[in-house]
């Protein structure tokens, strides 16, 4: 029975490469055409493979189906709490989840940071759009339209000298940020706090979140910080192959 589960699920990663006919698929398995007969109806059953007009074979519209409700089902923060919670035993500052819904830049998942100084931060909490590093992250990869006409739309409050001061400037940055992969905010929404960011990507290689760390000058300084990039990294790239399915869950 295993090993007829293991060639029907077989089956799949061919079609996905586009439609085959009975022949393609019993030399793909090696096995003779009325075994890959016999998968192959099994799967047009189920709805996971349709037979085209022309006899060849295709993924069907059910499991495409079930592969957008799982996708959809997927709680990003339940995958990225564990992760997020080892950086911060690691570099003991602030850590957050962010993610892009309806205009905002909100935050989903807080670890606290283990010094005195705390960052007033909270869950649910929208982010400074304009100046956020893990709102740059997550608008750096939106299409270029919609990065142009979202960037006119919005306000650039000078919260300190560093803030970013007007659309240009802003796509500039998104720009940059888009190229290097990775954020920070170097004083752009209080002076003393810095932070860098990194992306978190699903299955279709888009950002669908970002994480960040965040520390007080008075903790450490921003060069300090930035040595904590590669580390960051790591994190949301673990977190990312986990969430799109390439890696399995870390204990």
């Amino acid at each position: 029975m295993s090993q007829t589960v293991d060639r029907a699920l077989s089956i799949l990663p061919l079609l996905a490469e586009g439609p085959a006919d009975l022949g393609q698929v019993a030399e793909r398995l090696a096995v003779h055409k009325s075994t890959a007969l016999r998968l192959l109806r099994t799967l047009h059953e189920h709805g996971l493979v349709y037979r085209q007009s022309d006899q060849r074979y295709r993924l069907g519209a059910r499991l495409i189906a079930l592969a957008q409700e799982a996708m959809e089902n997927l709680d990003i923060r339940e995958i990225a709490h564990p992760h997020l919670a080892r950086l911060n035993e690691q570099c003991g500052h602030t850590v957050h989840l962010a993610v892009y819904e309806e205009h905002e830049v909100l935050y989903i998942d807080k670890v606290e940071s283990r010094y005195p100084v705390r960052m007033y931060s909270r869950i649910g909490k929208p982010v400074a759009i304009t100046v956020a590093a893990v709102a740059k992250l997550l608008l750096a990869d939106l299409p270029e339209g919609e990065r142009r006409v979202l960037a006119d739309e919005l306000d650039y409050p000078m919260y300190t000298a560093r803030s970013t001061p007007n659309a240009p400037a802003f796509l500039k940055e998104l720009d940059k940020v888009r190229e290097q992969g990775w954020a920070t905010d170097l004083g752009g929404h209080e002076e003393s706090i810095n932070c860098v960011a990194a992306p978190i990507r699903g299955a279709d290689g888009k950002v669908a979140a970002a994480m960040s760390v965040s520390a007080p000058n008075v903790v450490v300084t921003a060069d300090e910080l930035l040595t904590l990039l590669p580390l960051v990294r790591r994190t949301a790239d673990a977190i990312s192959g986990e969430y799109s399915g390439r890696t399995p869950a870390t204990q």
